[in-house]
């Protein structure tokens, strides 16, 4: 059953053909929206992402090159949390293809003993991250 924020309960699947991701970030309001397209900006300066990611990222993403984010990151702008409200969801799939790129790279260089970086313990702490209020 959908949450009263209109994400998913614990434990329930997607059935809408939505990456359930995507669909818990729609379901945010704008507010936290923008929080957690800041905060995933952030891991991704942490995760030491790089201008040469900009076409990975806007490729694995599948955001049309022309949309403002991807345009935003070709330019290395990253103030992605300032966007229009209709916006965030594209600067939000594209913040997660950019982290997934530059996570991989630093965790095959840096990490592969284990590492306390935060980004890499988000799934261990269901309760954990940043709050809108």
């Amino acid at each position: 059953m959908a949450s009263s924020r209109g994400g998913l309960d614990d434990g329930e699947a997607c059935t809408c053909g939505v990456n359930p991701v995507a669909y818990w970030f729609a379901g945010c309001p704008e507010a936290e929206q923008r929080l957690v397209v800041r905060e995933l900006v952030l891991f991704c300066m942490q995760a030491r992402a790089t201008e040469e990611d900009a076409q990975e990222a806007i490729a694995r993403s599948g955001l049309r090159p022309t949309y403002t984010p991807a345009v935003m990151l070709t330019r290395w702008r990253l103030h992605m949390s300032a966007l229009p409200p209709y916006d965030l969801p594209r600067a939000f799939r594209l913040l997660i293809a950019l982290l997934a790129i530059a996570d991989t790279r630093r965790r095959e260089r840096y990490c592969v003993g284990g590492c306390g970086h935060e980004w890499h313990q988000l799934a261990r702490s269901p309760g954990a991250g940043p709050s809108a209020t």
